[in-house]
């Protein structure tokens, strides 16, 4: 059975590319039968057998029988032996062109294989366009290869004579990827024309690197100018902003600017990201009003609320409303059920807490994640359950991490449990990947407590291991101003 060359014959057989004179519809076969072969690959992998030879699987071969009578892979090689032969018969004795390893590179590296494509761009024969080099240059994106995608830049920065901006974009993208912020704002500001991607990669890039006053002002620079109108995910970016610094006010602006562009469709995406905007601000009043506007609501937009309600101390009104997320027959996730044991623990609701803690098992088949096992122990630190929450920790099937030992230390220090504090401690003596603010609790413990000589002996430690806690900030906002 003819499974196609691989990926390495594709890249050497120079004979089997195709011709400068091919149709769009023959690249397109072309660019078919890659990703098939792709897609083979991952299947043979999926199943559970060794890698088959490049070429060919033999009949007398058991994992290739054993492959052969799979369905879903039957129907699949049909269409790409023909592909295969296709390209190998109809394109013999001619040479690629530069269309010809963009499409390869594309490929590549939009089935995931990013490491190919660069492998593949580094082989190529003819000159690239900048349609090459933004289809590599997502491919360092993913890999975060820094110094290659400077490499492709400067290339073209030294080869390109015309702007071209998807490719200004393109390398936005990477250096925000990169966290190369810097270089990110050079550029933005040295092209010679933005669009609303331009203007979106930024305000994102900022929002997700955790610079949400410099997005909202890049937002506010957007609207002054008028180069573009923000679409979905510049208004979803710049509100994700605004929940990270509690701009309020400037949040209530962005969604009445959503009220008024009638030619922008509201999907869900923008609707999330107004209602978790309030709840982060503490507006849960009017993030219920924007919640019973949704034409339709999903797990997300439950979960918001929900979590909404549990951080502002409104855990039954939480179960309430989790009450009615399942009577309208949508079925909870995992992040669900931490906004749920949460509003519990703040609530003080412990015994709804567990029953939840168990349904999530038993009833919804969703298996527990360090978060929540962090939850229940600080839902029974709060309620001054210490025993409750050290057996619980105990009993634990997986190894509990930083969050989980912080909040049984937190109900330590909180009730003035000493003995099963230095308990406490001393597991944690030996334990890797100890968080510094586990260690920064600890020593705070013992400082209010006049244990000065244990809060040194945690600090020389902090010191010793070269662990930093990140300073806490506030931030305030002033007509209308963040500060």
């Amino acid at each position: 059975m003819y499974l196609g060359d691989s990926l390495v014959s594709w890249k050497c057989k120079k004979q089997e590319r195709v011709s400068k004179s091919s149709t769009e519809a023959e690249y397109r076969a072309m660019s078919g039968a890659c990703s098939e072969i792709v897609w083979l690959r991952r299947l043979i992998s999926e199943l559970g057998f060794p890698q088959a030879s490049p070429t060919l699987l033999h009949a007398d071969n058991k994992s290739a029988i054993q492959i052969a009578e799979n369905p879903v892979f039957h129907e699949r090689t049909k269409h790409i032996e023909v592909d295969c032969h296709y390209i190998r018969d109809a394109y013999a004795d001619v040479f690629p062109d530069v269309v010809s390893w963009t499409t390869i590179i594309s490929g590549l590296s939009k089935c995931g294989f990013h490491k190919e494509a660069i492998d593949m761009f580094c082989g190529i024969d003819v000159k690239p366009n900048a349609n090459t080099l933004v289809s590599v240059l997502s491919a360092c994106s993913s890999l975060v290869s820094h110094k290659l995608g400077k490499a492709i830049h400067a290339h073209s920065l030294r080869n390109l004579n015309e702007n071209n901006i998807i490719l200004d974009n393109a390398i936005l993208d990477f250096y925000i990827r990169c966290g190369s912020l810097a270089s990110c704002g050079y550029l933005f500001v040295k092209m010679p024309k933005r669009n609303v991607v331009s203007w979106t990669t930024m305000i994102g890039g900022y929002a997700e690197r955790g610079f949400c006053k410099e997005a909202v002002s890049v937002f506010q620079e957007m609207e002054k100018t008028k180069e573009a109108e923000p679409n979905e995910a510049t208004l979803v970016n710049v509100l994700s902003a605004c929940s990270s610094i509690s701009a309020l006010s400037f949040g209530k602006y962005v969604h009445s600017y959503i009220s008024t562009r009638y030619d922008l469709s509201v999907s869900n995406l923008v609707g999330n990201a107004v209602i978790n905007m309030y709840v982060k601000c503490g507006d849960v009043g009017i993030a219920i009003q924007v919640f019973n506007m949704l034409a339709y609501k999903d797990k997300i937009s439950w979960s918001t609320v929900i979590s909404g309600l549990a951080m502002n101390g409104c855990g039954r009104q939480a179960l309430q409303l989790f009450s009615l997320m399942i009577i309208n027959a949508v079925f909870p996730d995992d992040v669900t059920f931490i906004a749920l044991i949460s509003a519990c623990s703040h609530g003080g609701l412990v015994d709804q807490g567990l029953i939840l803690f168990k349904a999530m098992s038993t009833v919804y088949e969703i298996v527990p994640q360090m978060q929540h096992y962090a939850c229940v122990v600080d839902m029974y630190g709060r309620a001054g359950l210490l025993e409750e929450a050290e057996a619980f920790f105990r009993e634990m099937p997986i190894e509990a991490e930083w969050s989980v030992w912080g909040a049984l230390l937190n109900a330590c220090r909180i009730h003035r449990n000493d003995e099963m504090f230095d308990r406490i401690r001393q597991d944690l003596v030996n334990k890797k990947g100890v968080n510094v603010g586990t260690f920064a609790l600890m020593s705070n413990t013992f400082a209010g407590a006049d244990r000065w000589e244990d809060t040194n002996k945690i600090r020389d430690e902090i010191r010793r291991m070269g662990l930093k806690k990140k300073t806490g900030c506030s931030w305030i906002e002033v007509n209308p101003s963040i500060f």
